[in-house]
This record gives C-alpha cells, structure tokens and sequence, in this order.
C-alpha cells in the first residue's frame, strides 16, 4: 500500500540561515523544482525523500531550544559513510550527540539545526 516517505516539512526562521546549514554545511543538493508558494522556503532531495524547508512564523512546532536531545521529534538519515559524516560536522563545528555504541545495531549521530530541528544520522 505504501512506498515510502515522499518528504518531511521543517520549519525555519531565517531561509537564507537554514539554506546554509543544510546546503553547505551539511551537504544537501537544493532542488530546482519547488515551485513560487508566496512563502519563502527550500526543497532538498536525500536519496528518495524530500526535506521542505518552510518559513512559518506562526508556526506551532518550533521546540523553542537547539538542545540536542535524541528523545525529542526527529527523523533520521542513513549515511554511507559516517567516518566522512563526522569529520564533515567536525570541520564546520556542528555540535553533535554521537552515539557509535547503543542499544541499535547502528551508529547514531544525532545534531540539531539552527532552529532546533533534531536529525538522527546513522550508519
């Protein structure tokens, strides 16, 4: 019945803030393909799902801090490789909880965007 999740909406403050975390900092390729919504937003593609940047201010589901905290709302992303992964965080000095041993069979690296936006990456 199901094929997958197509995207995930993130809400952000500050668009141009949020592009440079996701496009250069973390490496993700903007799509070309969002279309003119009369808001400002981003759409990212990561393998077969998108991430929709969208600027809300009313929005409700801003945590109100950038603590890091792996209980909270979040979602993940599979990496290739997590050495490069954490080497890439460490060069741009993205804070991280890292996690390599845990109660997973997978390493678990989890950060939080600027607007405190929690993403799990694991290998």
């Amino acid at each position: 019945m199901y094929e997958g999740i197509h995207h995930v909406s993130l809400l952000v403050s500050d668009i141009e803030r949020a592009k440079h975390f996701y496009s250069d900092v973390l490496g993700f390729e903007e799509s070309p393909d969002r279309p003119d919504f009369g808001f400002p937003g981003a759409w990212y593609q990561v393998g077969t799902t998108q991430i929709h940047l969208i600027v809300h201010k009313e929005g409700r589901t801003f945590r109100g801090t950038a603590e890091i905290d792996s209980r909270d709302g979040h979602f993940a992303i599979r990496v290739k490789d997590i050495e490069a992964f954490l080497h890439r965080l460490e060069k741009h000095g993205v804070e991280m909880l890292n996690k390599p041993e845990n109660k997973t069979e997978w390493h678990q690296v989890y950060i939080s965007d600027p607007d405190g936006n929690i993403i799990e990456f694991n290998k």
